[in-house]
This record gives structure tokens, sequence and C-alpha cells, in this order.
């Protein structure tokens, strides 16, 4: 295997895309991740960078053109890091996702599950209803450069909505006209340092200047551009962020002009969206998401369902026409504020919100005893911690509806879900962000049934191994349980285990060949790495 070096030209099939929308190759046996690279093409790469496992590279000439490649309708892709797929067809993004979605499942989860369906956006362009714009040092409002915190100066962003991009322009006029100071990350100093701007489906806006510091010089003049500039706002308030961090909000805000709320309609249902809330922000297929995320929750009416992460009460509140009680959890106040308020302005008299961190309401919650038939967790990125899954199974639900933001945490999760007896049944990919690499998820976890047993008395000796069903034997479970956990475990306790799951053991387990011997009952901790063990070799 030769020696890939940096600025080397090579030719080279791309068959694959990384979760990061990279195109995949391979060079002399050397992986190679391809900026700009189309799957099904081959192309001459340059090297980039050569890392100790894998190579970067860039598409310098392109020899075999697939079908799915087309020219991006952006001046600023992809200098401009806020989109990775704008050099490929929808339906090749769409299928990019899916199987990201699935390899994620599989290799990281450890699921034998096929993510059949993805559901496309039927906007790919304007449908951000929430945009979040940097500000540069030198006062122009855009977005990141790919893996950096350079901001490239976009004010015609084709994901946001014209009010957005309206007031971004306004705002990066203002501060030059007017001598506003733009905040420099670098050395801490200067004011405007983000602007957020949130929409409804009435097309209303809502305007926050987040500042490192209490006020800025000319508030009255900058709101009037900005009210020039897009006559929809209906609000905009000040946010204060003095500390020196890559987080966007900061704990304190004021109103300038106007409200410092948006009301919005998703479900049919109506939500109060404050400016640290959490909303889904591409609205028509969130509405998809959430009817699917229904469906799964098999809901009858009669059914106590958990939300943990439920932000402002969306899925709460959609969950609550078809089940008898609902219980929502969100550690940001406001949020919780929001939430209260939207269950009483939308009639839904069966829901009730605390406020608090996820993994330890759950684990009150089931100190006293709750049992809901159904618990549902949409988290942030990085998924949940293993207290929370624990919390969650140890509730004993029959189901677990998973909204996911990220394939890699939600195979992980599932992973450790099914350590704790919960089985990926279904999963289905929304696209909530056309022309990223980011896709929504939503999963199906069902509770592993088993079947009532009988112990009997047996002689541990000389069991008998046959088993047409495993597709591993004791001898490798052991090995397997003995490597990740550190215990040693019995044939026999394998077989109590795989007799659980409803898999075939051997006649012998359940013929004793001694009146008088006793059967020992595989401790818990052991019954738990050998489900585990179980889960890895895919028999479960």
């Amino acid at each position: 295997m030769s020696e890939l070096q940096k600025n080397q030209l090579h030719t080279a099939a791309v068959t694959g895309y990384t979760a990061e929308g990279l195109g995949v190759a391979r060079v002399d046996g050397r992986v190679v991740f391809v900026h700009g690279g189309v799957r099904g093409e081959v192309c001459s790469l340059r090297i980039l960078k050569v890392r100790k496992s894998v190579a970067y590279a860039r598409v310098e000439e392109v020899l075999e053109r697939s079908p799915a490649r087309v020219e991006p309708d952006c001046p600023h892709y992809p200098v401009c890091g806020g989109c990775d797929f704008r050099h490929i067809s929808y339906e090749e993004e769409l299928e990019a996702k899916r199987q990201r979605v699935e390899d994620a499942l599989r290799r990281v989860g450890g699921a034998d599950v096929r993510v059949e369906e993805i559901l496309g956006s039927e906007a790919v362009s304007g449908y951000r209803n929430k945009c979040q714009f940097p500000v540069s040092a030198d006062g122009s409002l855009g977005f990141y450069r790919a893996r950096s915190h350079e901001v490239v100066s976009a004010l015609d962003c084709r994901l946001q909505t014209p009010q957005a991009n309206a007031v971004a322009g306004a705002v990066e006029r203002g501060l030059r006209e007017l001598g506003i100071s733009a905040y420099d990350e670098r050395t801490g100093r200067g004011l405007l340092r983000h602007l957020y701007v949130r929409t409804n489906r009435a097309g209303q806006a809502l305007v926050c200047l987040v500042v490192n510091g209490e006020a800025l010089p000319h508030e009255e003049k900058l709101v009037h551009r900005i009210r020039t500039a897009c006559p929809e706002a209906v609000g905009v308030v000040l946010n204060s962020n003095t500390d020196r961090t890559n987080v966007i909000l900061g704990p304190g805000q004021r109103i300038l002009w106007g409200v410092d709320r948006l009301e919005d309609t998703l479900c049919g249902l109506r939500f109060r969206l404050s400016v640290p809330s959490f909303y889904q922000v591409n609205r028509e297929q969130a509405e998809r998401l959430y009817e699917k995320a229904v469906e799964f929750a098999g809901l009858t009416g009669r059914e106590t369902v958990l939300d943990l992460y439920c932000g402002i009460g969306t899925i709460s509140l959609v969950m609550a026409r078809r089940a008898a009680r609902v219980i929502g959890a969100e550690i940001v106040p406001e949020a919780v504020a929001d939430a209260r308020e939207n269950a009483r302005n939308n009639g839904a008299e069966n829901v009730e919100f605390f406020l608090g961190d996820a993994g330890a309401v759950a684990e009150k919650l089931a100190a006293e005893r709750l049992r809901p038939e159904v618990v549902v967790v949409d988290p942030p990125r990085k998924g949940l911690g293993p207290e929370v899954v624990d919390a969650v199974a140890g509730m004993d639900p029959e189901r677990v509806v998973y909204v996911s933001c990220d394939p890699g945490t939600l195979g992980r999760d599932a992973a450790r879900f099914r350590e704790a007896g919960y089985v990926l049944a279904k999963a289905l990919a929304v696209d909530m962000f056309p022309g990223t690499r980011h896709v929504e998820t939503v999963c199906l976890l069902s509770k592993l049934k088993t079947e009532p047993h009988i112990e009997v008395d047996l002689n541990l000796d000389e069991l008998d191994l046959t088993v047409t069903e495993s597709k591993a034997t004791y001898d490798e479970i052991k090995a397997y349980v003995l490597e990740k956990f550190g215990l040693n475990v019995s044939h026999l306790y394998i077989s109590q285990v795989k007799r659980k799951c409803g898999l075939e053991v051997g006649g012998s387990y359940n013929q004793p060949k001694s009146e008088n011997a006793k059967v020992p009952t595989c401790p818990p901790e052991k019954e738990k790495a050998i489900m585990a063990a179980l889960g890895h070799f895919q028999m479960i």
C-alpha cells in the first residue's frame, strides 16, 4: 500500500457518503473522504490532508458524471457551512440520509432493521422558521464557514424566510451606519453577537438581538430600521450574553419594542413561542413527524404518556388528544411556562408539566410508582444519558417512542435500550433540514415479550449444548460477557435467559437428571449482561 501525500492526484470512484455529507472513496486501499463527491462518479481527486486512518480530498475533475450531480443554486456554497448537499439532486440527498440512519441503527445500534422510508420535504428552500445569524467582528452577518468560526456574509440564504433575510440586511447596515460595534470572540470585546429571527405560519416575525452587555447605542433607531425592513415584525427583544462561550443566548432579556413572544399553529393546535423555547424549524415536516410519533405510540385513549424533553409541549399536546394522561418534563423554565400556557390555550386538561432534568424527573416519577404505557423522548443532539435510559426502562413502559436529530447517538441509545430489554421494532426518517446533512428519525422501541417459565431441577454436568436457532455458541456468549462486563456466566444461566426471550434451548436443559438437584437462578446483573450478548449476536 503506497503512502498518500498532500496535493497528490488520484483517480477513484465515489461509493457513498459520510455522516457529514462528504463522499467516500478508496485510494490504494485507504479510505478517502471527498469534498464535493457524488456517489457513482469516477473523479480525479486532490489529496488535502492525510491522517492515520483516513485522508481528505476534493474533486479536481469529474471523469464519469453521475446524473445526481446538479449545479449549486447558491452563490455562497460550498464556502458557507450552512449547507452540505446543494451539489446533488434532492432524491440523492434523501437516499443518502435514509442510508445514514439505517447504517447508524445497524452498525452502532446493532439493530436488524430496515429504514424503509424517508419523508421528503415539499419545500426545500425558505423552510426554516428560526434563524440565528452570527455577527463577525467587522459587522458582517451570515453563517460560519464549515468547521470554523469565520463568518461568511450571506444575507440571501436560500434556507431562511424572506423576513429573516430582510432583518439581517437591515441590522448589518444599521451597525455600520449607526456606529454600533460587533462582538469579536477572540478579544471578548464589541457588542452585537447574534441576530435571532423566528417566524410563524402567518409570516409574523419575532426578532432578538444578542449583545455582549445590557444595551446597544441607538436602540430606537435600530428598531425602526428592523420594522421598516420587516413590517411583519411583532416584537424586538434584547438578550444579554456577556459570557465568553459558544452558547448563543444569555439568561436575561428585555423588550425593545412590541412583544416578546410569537404564536404559531402546529397539528391544529396553537403554541406560544418565546425566544429560548425549542420548536422544530420546519413546520410542515414537524407535523408529519409528530403524526408518525403518535402512530408508533399506538394510543387507544387509555394510556398514560410520559414526554421527556417536552419543550413547549408540542408532542405532549398532540399525544394528549389520544391518551388518557400526558406528563411532560423539560429543563428550560421559559419552555415549561410556554408549555403550561399552551395547554390552557388548547383546553388540554389531561396534561401536566414538570420543570427539571429528564433523568431526575423520570427517577422521581418512577419512585412514585408511575408506570406509563408509553414514554416519548426527543433529546438534543447529544442523545440520552445512561441514567435516563435506566430510569425509563425502570418504569417498565410497553413502548418507547424515540425522536432523534442525530442518527449516531440514536444508534448508541438504541443499543442501551436493547440491553435494558427493549428492541427496535421500526424506524422512519424525516427530512426536516433539506440541503443539510441533518436528518430527523422517529423509532419505536418495544418491550421484549417473555414467556412464563417453570424452574426445574437438573444436573449441571454435561449439559446438551445443541441449539438449533443460535447465531452464537454458548462459549461465544460466555466470552462476550466476560470481555464486556467482566462476569463469568454458566451455560445454565444462558439457557435461562434464552428461554425468557423465547429462544430454543437443548432438550437436556429441560429434564433433570436427579430428583434432588437444585437449579440456581440467574442473578439480575448477569441476566442483563447475557441479554446484551444476545442482542450483540442479533439473536433478539
